[in-house]
Formats: C-alpha cells, sequence, structure tokens
C-alpha cells in the first residue's frame, strides 16, 4: 500500500520543542495522533503505542500558538489545516476555553480497497463497520477515488466532518474526481445526503459515520431512488445494528412477530420473535476487524435473517498478508439468541425443576462430566433458548448439529421417546441423553448447574 500524506504541513503548525522532536523521529511515519493538554507533557501517539514527547509542561502560549495557526473551530469542535486531511480536535473549560488538543494524522492511503475491490464493481451498497480508529475513512476515501477515477463513475462524498477531503474549499487530491458536499450543522447531514440526489445526479453517494434515526432513514429513501450507496457506522458486527434501534432501518428494521402454536412448534422457537421488516439499505456489508482483516457480508439479508433466528450462518474473512496476498477463507459461525426474558437463574422456583436420563445402561456421573468438555446435541429445544441460558449462568458450553460429535444430547421427554433411532444411536456411540418435561428456561439452567457447577 502506498500513502500519501502532508505531516510536515501539521508539524509546522506545533510549537518548535515538538517539532523539532518529530521531524527526526524514528516512528514518524507510523503517527497517529498528538495530545497536548494544558498543564501536561505532551503525548504522541503511535502505532507501536504512546510517547512522551518533551519534558516540557504543556502552557496557554502553547496552545494559542497552535489554535491561531489552522481554520476556525466548528459547532463540533473540529478544525483543520488547508490542503490537508488532518483533524485538530479541542477541549473545552466551563469558560468555553481551549484546554486541550488532538492533532489527528490524516493521510490518504492507496490499495486499502484491494480487499474488496470486486465488491465495489457489483454496484451494490456497501456498509462498513468498524470502532473508532480502525480506518473506515480512510477506506472510503479509497473507495470514492476508485469509482470516480478508474471506474469513471458520478460519485458524490457528503463530507460532515471534512475528515473525507479535507478541511478546505477545495477538496483533497485524495478522493479523486469525486465531488464533495460539506455540512454546516451535524445535524443537517441528513437533507445534505437527499439534496446531493435531487441536484448532483450521482451514481454512487459516500456517506461517512451514518449515527442517527434520520441519516438511516435518509439512507433507505437514496437506495429506493437507485443510488448506490457507501457508508460507514460505527460497531464491531452486523449484530450491534439491530440492538441500535436508530440504525436498524440501514438493515431493513426490526419487528416483533407472534407466531402460532403450530408454527412456533415448527420452527422450535418461541412464540413472540424478531423478524426483519423489510429489504436492507445496504446489500453488502464489510466488518473491519482489523487493518487487514475485513469479515464480508455479501447477503446482508440473509446474515440478519440468520441473526434473528439464532442458527449458524457463513461468512467470508479476507486477509492481506505480510507479502501483500490476498487469502479468503470462509467460517460457519454460530449466532447468538437476540431474544430477552425475564429468567433468573438465580431464582428459588429452580428447586422445583424436575429432568431424568432416559439411558438405562449409563448412568449420568458428574465428575466424569466436570473433566471433560460438553458437546451438547438438542433435540426439540430451541437453540435460541439454550443459548440464553448459557449466556445467564455464564457457561461456556460448545452446541452441534452433529450428533455423532455430542457426548450429551438433550430434549424434551415425549419427543425423545417417541424417537428409537436417536436412542439406537446414542447408545451406538455411547452418549448420554438427558430429558426435561417443558422446554423452559428453569429446567435447562437447573440441568446445566447440575452438569457444571
Amino acid at each position: 500500500m502506498a500513502s500519501e500524506e502532508d505531516l510536515d504541513k501539521l508539524l509546522n503548525h506545533l510549537p518548535f520543542f515538538l517539532k523539532e522532536h518529530l521531524i527526526i523521529h524514528p516512528q514518524k511515519q507510523k503517527l497517529i495522533e498528538i495530545v497536548i493538554d494544558l498543564g501536561r507533557r505532551p503525548e504522541a501517539r503511535f502505532l507501536t503505542g504512546p510517547e512522551y514527547l518533551s519534558q516540557k509542561i504543556i502552557s496557554w502560549q502553547d496552545l494559542e500558538f497552535i489554535t491561531k495557526r489552522i481554520t476556525k473551530f466548528s459547532n463540533e469542535n473540529r478544525a483543520g489545516i488547508e490542503r490537508t486531511l488532518h483533524r485538530i480536535s479541542c477541549i473545552r473549560n466551563r469558560q468555553f476555553l481551549i484546554t486541550g488538543l488532538t492533532c489527528r494524522v490524516g493521510r490518504a492511503i492507496f490499495g486499502t480497497i484491494s480487499l474488496a475491490r470486486d465488491l465495489l464493481e457489483s454496484g451494490k451498497s456497501i456498509l462498513i463497520l468498524g470502532k473508532p480508529g480502525v480506518g473506515k475513512t480512510t477506506i472510503i476515501r479509497e473507495i470514492a477515488r476508485v469509482l470516480s477515477d478508474e471506474m469513471e463513475k458520478r460519485v458524490i462524498i457528503v463530507d460532515t466532518s471534512n475528515e473525507i477531503a479535507g478541511d478546505s474549499d477545495v477538496p483533497h487530491s485524495g478522493i479523486g474526481r469525486a465531488r464533495r458536499m460539506q455540512v454546516t450543522q451535524t445535524d443537517l447531514q441528513h437533507q445534505v445526503m437527499i439534496e446531493a440526489v435531487e441536484n448532483h445526479m450521482p451514481q454512487v453517494i459516500i456517506i461517512d459515520e451514518i449515527g442517527t434515526e434520520l441519516e438511516a432513514l435518509a439512507a433507505r429513501t437514496i437506495a429506493e431512488k437507485g443510488v448506490q450507496l457507501v457508508g460507514t457506522t460505527h460497531g464491531i458486527c452486523l449484530e450491534n445494528l439491530i440492538k441500535n434501534p436508530p440504525l436498524t432501518d440501514l438493515i431493513g428494521g426490526i419487528q416483533y412477530v407472534t407466531l402460532s402454536d403450530d408454527e412456533a412448534k415448527r420452527r422450535g422457537t418461541q412464540k413472540s420473535i424478531l423478524e426483519r421488516k423489510a429489504y436492507p439499505a445496504f446489500q453488502i456489508a464489510i466488518e473491519i476487524n482489523e487493518q487487514n482483516v475485513w469479515t464480508i457480508h455479501e447477503d446482508v439479508q440473509n446474515s440478519i435473517d440468520h441473526l434473528l433466528r439464532g442458527t449458524s450462518m457463513i461468512t467470508q474473512v479476507r486477509t492481506i498478508g505480510k507479502n501483500k496476498n490476498l487469502s479468503l477463507t470462509y467460517k460457519n459461525l454460530y449466532t447468538t439468541s437476540l431474544f430477552k426474558s425475564s429468567f433468573n437463574p438465580t431464582s428459588p422456583n429452580l428447586s422445583r425443576t424436575s429432568w431424568n436420563s432416559l439411558n438405562s445402561e449409563t448412568q449420568l456421573k458428574k465428575p466424569i462430566l466436570q473433566s471433560k468438555n460438553l458437546v451438547i446435541y438438542l433435540y426439540s429445544l430451541s437453540y435460541n433458548l439454550v443459548r440464553e441460558v448459557f449466556t445467564k449462568l455464564g457457561i461456556n458450553l460448545i452446541l452441534t448439529r452433529d450428533i455423532k460429535k455430542a457426548t450429551i444430547i438433550i430434549g424434551l421427554k415425549k419427543s425423545i421417546q417417541k424417537n428409537q433411532k436417536l436412542k439406537n444411536l446414542a447408545t451406538q456411540h455411547n452418549i448420554i441423553i438427558y430429558a426435561v418435561n417443558r422446554s423452559s428456561s428453569y429446567q435447562i439452567a437447573k440441568l446445566f448447574q447440575f452438569l457444571v457447577f
């Protein structure tokens, strides 16, 4: 990967004793940000870790020296340096005086999108998730350049904090031929998104940090107009969006549905379940696990449905190695339950639980089970319900869908008694069968407490 940066322009805005130290620093190219707080020693944060830059304590004069040489701070307490991607954020006291600065180094890095270039060519809308500082803005800046320069598409960037194209009326060259629309106030971002579509006929809209319900709704409106979207939002994985009500429109929205008794029994779930309301605004999702490790969901609709049902799904993991070679692997993940209940594992009602072993020749010996890992095969029990009990009790057990890999089978007594084939298979592989009378959190919790604790 190649990078283009104007680090010297940032250093020229710092007091001489900081500039002098950083210019000759051996890790200068790995600098992430500089932290300058009143009454403290200045600190630099590198990819390798933090480091103090001087023994000198920062004074009011040092802060004033910097603030007089940069652009004015916005309502979000952010400023920049003309024709660069650097961002300077301030901390104010109760009198609104600046007492701290965070100078973040902005870099236009070329080649970051090599992990997902084929996804851009598909023409589908792409949502990028990652925790703060993982490089989402750098990635969408490179996406803007590739789409506008190499694929010759009409690209509009909605730049709220001026991080994508820099804090200047003339956008940074890192975005290529893409056009940039600045947002005067953060709470007006959704209006600028709609304005971009209605006034400038783009083929692609790029948005950084979608964070409110209005912005999510605007994204859905744009998607329904046939415009390709590329956006970022904070979150580690898709499940974070499901649990974040303002942003659920990005992945189709979530609603509670009450099933009939027959349908709930057929699905093996509770009667009240979560389901997706509509088609997602984004068809592809990229989870940025690390800088060179991405998890790809090529069908967001399918992934969300699996997450809501608590069933397994296959995800694609793409990695760039040290030799710059791309490797692609597939992982079969068992998703966790997203249903909530009032179940309390310490409830005295647990003492009324009844369960028993259906093995005629094998007795359940607790010391033996404690000495090895339990791999559990569930029969006629909801995976969501059992995983919820795992979480409440803090138990780390393994569920399997391959009965031959199981060390124990747990199911409803009535269902197991009718299945002679299951009992014969358990006897053949020396697997213990345990049955509960009812599919309830209390009975399952009581059983697991006996097996593990």
